[in-house]
């Protein structure tokens, strides 16, 4: 687990939700805290959510999880 990236989900969540997307998610470590949090958190729909992961992933640098530690 790392200290950005997204939050860790189920194998069940991966496939009902995730879908085409999983691979990127499971490219990647989970993280205590990610952009979802930052975003909205409970007043987003689980599928935006789920682009907000993929986003992270492939927009991913050093800076974004920069701004994302100091919007906390």
């Amino acid at each position: 687990m790392s200290l950005v990236g997204p939050r860790p989900v189920t194998q069940k969540e991966l496939e009902e939700f995730y879908k085409e997307y999983a691979k990127y998610y499971l490219d990647v470590r989970p993280g205590i805290t990610g952009i979802w949090q930052i975003s909205g958190r409970s007043n987003v729909t689980y599928n935006y959510r789920v682009f907000l992961d993929y986003w992270y992933v492939r927009n991913w640098n050093l800076w974004l999880d920069i701004v994302i530690l100091i919007k906390l």
